[in-house]
């Protein structure tokens, strides 16, 4: 990484008619560095390919029952879906069936 000799900012290379310099993104000064500059980027690829089994979910979970299949147990999260004067609405989500429903209070 190079440096602006009048004012400290980052020289980011510029490729012109006759090669590359380096300007300044502060000042705006350009540095010749030689003819022979080459710029690339290296992208590397991982085909690694990850399954997953089982959907998590992490949320809480609290004792309710779904009003779908009965299960006793939901994840629950709390939302602000109205006015800042009225209290947050609470989301259930089943924990056998993915059953979603919310409950206001």
């Amino acid at each position: 990484m190079e440096f602006c000799k009048k004012c400290g900012g980052i020289l980011v290379p510029k490729k012109t008619r006759t090669g590359v310099v380096f300007v300044c993104r502060n000042c705006g000064k350009k540095y010749n560095k030689g003819e022979y500059i080459k710029v690339t980027e290296k992208v590397q690829r991982e085909n690694n390919i990850k399954i997953i089994e089982q959907k998590k979910e992490n949320l809480p979970t609290t004792e309710t029952q779904c009003p779908k299949c009965g299960n006793k147990e939901a994840f629950w999260w709390l939302q602000q879906t109205r006015g800042m004067d009225e209290p947050p609405t609470r989301f259930y989500k089943c924990t056998r069936c993915g059953h979603t429903w919310r409950e206001y209070s």
